[in-house]
C-alpha cells in the first residue's frame, strides 16, 4: 500500500477500491473529500464518489487512511436511476 496525500492519489485508490467491490463501472468520478479529522494533523480521507453500474448511478462513502492506503469503511449512500 501507498501513503495517500494528493488528489491524485485519492483519484487513484478510490477508483481500485470501487472496481474491487463492484467491478467494471463507467463516469467515475470523485465528488467531495474531506480530511479526518476536520482540525489538526490529516490521518485519513472522507472520500464520496458517484459511478454508473447497470444503468444504475451509485454514490459511496469511502474512509481512506493517509498512511498506508488502506480503506477503513466503505458504505453506499444512494442508488437511483438517472433521468
Amino acid at each position: 500500500m501507498t501513503k495517500v496525500n494528493s488528489k491524485e492519489d485519492i483519484d487513484r485508490e478510490s477508483k481500485r477500491v470501487i472496481s474491487a467491490l463492484y467491478g467494471n463501472v463507467s463516469d467515475f468520478r470523485v465528488n467531495e473529500t474531506f480530511q479526518i479529522p476536520e482540525k489538526g494533523p490529516r490521518e485519513a480521507w472522507d472520500v464520496q464518489v458517484n459511478f454508473m453500474k447497470d444503468d444504475l448511478k451509485y454514490t459511496v462513502d469511502l474512509e481512506i487512511q493517509e498512511k498506508d492506503g488502506e480503506v477503513t469503511n466503505a458504505r453506499l449512500l444512494d442508488t437511483k436511476t438517472p433521468l
